[in-house]
């Protein structure tokens, strides 16, 4: 079981890594235009973040749509790393 636990904590830091990798664009994003989340953190263009609406989250990335900032849902749900406490066998 601890196997298990620990592979798929490697699985959802590699799939958050991709995730922030794939959000880089070749150029520099305009340091004027950012989205704001509701705790007032302020978030670049092309940035993702966990946003928290009404008891639901879900993982979105800051994009331009029609010369307004916006954010763009990716998926449903913030990814998250749950480690398991090691218990090491007494002698």
């Amino acid at each position: 079981m601890k196997g298990l636990s620990i592979l798929r904590v490697l699985a959802l830091s590699a799939a958050a890594a991709a995730m922030v990798a794939g959000s880089v664009s070749a150029s520099p994003p305009d340091r004027r235009c950012a989205c704001r989340n509701r705790d007032g953190a302020r978030y670049e263009l092309g940035q993702v973040a966990c946003i928290r609406v009404g008891g639901t989250s879900y993982l979105a990335r800051c994009e331009m749509n029609l010369n307004v900032m916006t954010w763009k849902k990716l998926r449903d749900g913030c990814p998250t790393a749950e480690i398991a406490p090691v218990s090491v066998p007494a002698y």
